[in-house]
């Protein structure tokens, strides 16, 4: 099924890979209803960047609310809809974009599952508030009998020689050997200018980010949609893994990205961060730039020395 794939530009239950060039709500009325397992993406977030048309806060919700409902028609019974979003700006206020699409899937029936934070190191620096260093990802299931696969996506274990203490357990070691849950704050690096995955697009999904709910939502064969694709990130993750995807585009440019980033993916050239790739720690590092150059080289000796102490001090 997988052996020779291809990327179509129609919708078609039997294809792999799905890039639509034109609005999402054209590419929605072509799926059938209830045949997608997740929906995954991260819209505009009405801000004005280059790709998007800045629109009254009243007229963005209704044109996401449209989206939403047609996402909902079309996703499975045991299907994921995941929704990552960040602030809207107005005046140097900020509007917590996932507080006013709630209502929205919440009015559709859907539950809840997770708000999960996704922090990152690097972005704006503020002068009037504190620098915004996440966003969120809300998760909804369109029923309580949902794909949920939790092995994959295992990190590891933050004691694992701990042991029981006491009761019938007591001696036996008490973490499940293939890691842990990741819980709901995720710590992944945003594509920025040194990221291996940066292209042109001013807001680019990291690829182990979507692998994640990828591989924790879906199975083998299942059907992911990303309505506002970019740069076919969400085609990556989920091709990766020998799901189908499929994702509408509106950019030109961006279209042409998305087909050359998947043609990599398929062809096994596209350079992308590992998930299991710890975060990088300039400390351990040992790079200079860490270095304040008003300080004095003491100082830094003393620095280095005083956080040695701290990670290896055991009470």
């Amino acid at each position: 099924m997988f052996e020779k794939r291809k990327i179509s530009n129609k919708f078609c239950i039997s294809e792999n890979i799905v890039l639509y060039p034109g609005d999402c709500l054209k590419l929605l009325e072509t799926i059938p209803s209830g045949s997608l397992k997740l929906v995954v993406t991260s819209p505009p977030y009405n801000i004005g960047k280059e790709y998007e048309k800045r629109l009254k806060l009243e007229s963005y919700i209704e044109q996401q609310s449209a989206v939403i409902h047609e996402c909902v028609r079309c996703l499975s019974p045991h299907g994921s809809i995941c929704w990552q979003v960040g602030n809207y700006v107005d005046n140097g206020a900020i509007i917590p974009l996932d507080t006013i699409l709630y209502p929205i899937f919440s009015g559709l029936g859907l539950k809840m599952r997770n708000r999960i934070i996704w922090h990152f190191e690097h972005g704006l620096h503020c002068t009037q508030r504190f620098s915004g260093r996440y966003e969120t990802i809300i998760w909804f299931t369109k029923s309580d009998k949902f794909t949920f696969n939790l092995d994959p996506i295992r990190v590891p274990q933050k004691y694992p020689g701990k042991k029981y203490f006491k009761g019938p357990k007591a001696g036996q070691y008490s973490c499940n050997p293939l890691g842990k849950n990741p819980g709901d704050l995720w710590v992944i690096p945003n594509v920025k200018s040194n990221h291996v995955e940066k292209t042109d697009h001013p807001c680019q999904f990291p690829v182990e980010l979507i692998e994640r709910l990828v591989l924790s939502m879906t199975d083998e064969g299942d059907w992911v949609l990303d309505p506002f694709l970019g740069t076919g990130t969400s085609i990556i993750a989920a091709i990766r893994h020998k799901r189908r995807g499929a994702g509408a585009e509106m950019s030109s440019k961006y279209i042409d990205l998305a087909k050359q980033r998947i043609s990599q993916e398929l062809s096994g050239t596209l350079k992308t961060r590992p998930m299991d790739k710890p975060v990088y720690d300039p400390v351990e590092a040992g790079n200079s730039l860490r270095i304040a150059p008003w300080s004095k080289k003491s100082d830094d000796n003393q620095l280095r020395l005083l956080e040695r102490q701290a990670r290896y001090h055991v009470k």
